[in-house]
Order: structure tokens, then C-alpha cells, then sequence
């Protein structure tokens, strides 16, 4: 191999980890969303966890993050404002990546 192929190896793998390592906090930043939510419509226990799974599963139904955003808008109803939501969300993606970084 080439010192070019070595590097060019090397960009491919960073690359590779960068995004799993963004799906991985993104999908950690839903599940945090889900448990907010959960707690603010009175959820705990299972009940608390199913339902912070089905934010995950909603980030799957379309590109971008509006999904999850339409379901948990919609299941708050007018308890939190869109705003008070939409800084939540941005601030459980910083809890996420640190968690992660703890763990590795």
C-alpha cells in the first residue's frame, strides 16, 4: 500500500466512525426527548420507556427531524411551547455526544 492509499484508508474509516458515531447521538438525543416528554405527561416506569422508544422510532419516518418533532408537539399539546421543545431537543444532542464520549 501507498502512503496515499494508507491516508486515503485512513479518511474512509474516520469517516465511517464520524457517522456512527452521529447516528448513535442522535438516536440517544430522541430517546433522552422521549424520557423529557414522558415525564412531563406523568409517564414513569415501562410506560416511561415505551414511549420513549416509539421518539426514537419516529425519527426513522422521515429525513431531518421534523418527524420527531411533529410527534412530540403533538403528544405535548400546549404543555411546553414549540420553542421551550425545540431548545430541549437542541440541548439533549450535547447531553448525548457526552455521554457517548464517556463511554468510549
Amino acid at each position: 500500500m501507498t502512503t496515499f492509499d494508507d491516508r486515503e484508508s485512513a479518511f474512509e474509516n474516520k469517516f465511517a466512525h464520524d457517522e456512527e458515531m452521529k447516528f448513535k447521538a442522535e438516536a440517544r438525543r430522541n430517546k433522552l426527548m422521549g424520557l423529557w416528554v414522558a415525564d412531563i405527561l406523568g409517564k414513569t416506569g415501562t410506560e416511561a420507556e415505551e414511549y420513549a422508544k416509539s421518539v426514537v422510532l419516529a425519527d426513522f419516518e422521515e429525513a431531518g427531524h421534523e418527524d420527531v418533532m411533529r410527534k412530540v408537539m403533538g403528544d405535548l399539546g400546549d404543555k411546553v411551547s414549540e420553542t421551550d421543545v425545540r431548545k430541549k431537543y437542541d440541548e439533549l444532542l450535547a447531553v448525548a455526544k457526552g455521554q457517548l464520549l464517556e463511554e468510549n
